[in-house]
């Protein structure tokens, strides 16, 4: 079981420097083409139960370049997060399998 967790542990941070990479690109290329940036708020609602593993979600999202997360509702399980260009909920929150499995 504790093994476990330090293998999902060092999973989600392997997952998560190379989504921070993807998203640093992808942000870099945006600017650098002077492509349109079309922001949007958008309501993720999470798997994820315990309150630090929500706030590690939303502290990961933010840490991704281009996404922002601006609020948390723990009860509800919702994080509104925004993002320079509409995406799939999925492509925003790619470690959360990674968190649930840590953590909870």
């Amino acid at each position: 079981m504790f093994l476990t967790r330090i293998y999902y542990g060092v999973a989600y941070f392997v997952v998560l420097i190379i989504e921070i990479i993807k998203a640093t690109y992808d942000t870099a290329i945006r600017a650098i083409k002077m492509e349109k940036i079309d922001p949007v708020i958008i309501d993720i609602e999470t798997e994820l139960t315990r309150p630090i593993s929500q706030t590690i979600l939303a502290n990961s999202i933010t840490l991704t370049p281009g996404t922002l997360s601006i609020d948390l509702d723990s009860e509800k399980r919702l994080i509104k997060v925004a993002v320079i260009a509409p995406r799939d909920k999925k492509d925003i929150i790619p470690f959360e399998y990674y968190i649930k499995k840590m953590l909870e």
